[in-house]
């Protein structure tokens, strides 16, 4: 079975929405805006390229990201790795040409098939509802947190707000860093 892992950028109060600087959000652009540049601080990013096989996004993720990732040195790891869409409204038509394999999955029936398939680990970056989505379905195996200490208020959660039995997850690597920025990686324990 795949691993599958969700990172992203939040805030202490659980916000993931804009934080490159997306049009539509009151603090937009947050990760960049009010925090200092430490590299060290984003040493997992570039890992995860080199660990994960394959990437799993949400439509509205892969709407932002397709146009911009594939000419991006800082992301040329993810160019050839396969790629997942989940969406119920794109089509082939709509996909980005030069961005490596991407197949359309239509349910999270289908990205539970995807984990039973051979290979290693599927990143999702971004995609809030995905995520949420996953979580609900009990399909996420582990979460790479880079948590900001920011107060954001509104704004998407990584986490839904669905009343569910608690899910247990274990801290198996943690590092706080000199900007404020703690990483924090937990295994979903089943």
């Amino acid at each position: 079975m795949r691993t599958l892992i969700s990172t992203a950028f939040i805030s202490l109060d659980g916000v993931m929405e804009a934080p490159g600087g997306e049009p539509g959000y009151r603090n937009t652009g947050w990760t960049f805006k009010n925090i200092e540049f430490v590299p060290e601080s984003f040493e997992i990013k570039g890992r995860e390229q080199e660990e994960s096989t394959a990437m799993l996004l949400g439509r509205t993720s892969y709407e932002a990201f397709s146009p911009v990732w594939p000419a991006m040195e800082e992301f040329a790891g993810y160019k050839a790795m396969p790629k997942y869409v989940v969406s119920t409204t794109l089509t082939d038509d709509d996909l980005v040409a030069g961005w490596g394999e991407t197949t359309i999955l239509r349910s999270l029936d289908q990205v539970a098939a995807l984990k039973e398939t051979e290979g290693g680990p599927i990143i999702v970056h971004g995609s809030a509802a995905l995520n949420q989505a996953l979580s609900d379905a009990g399909l996420i195996d582990r979460y790479h947190l880079l948590v900001f200490p920011l107060l954001l208020g509104a704004g998407k959660r990584l986490f839904s707000s669905t009343d569910k039995d608690a899910q247990q997850l274990k801290l198996v690597e943690h590092e706080a860093y000199s900007n404020g920025i703690q990483k924090n990686v937990f295994d979903v324990i089943r």
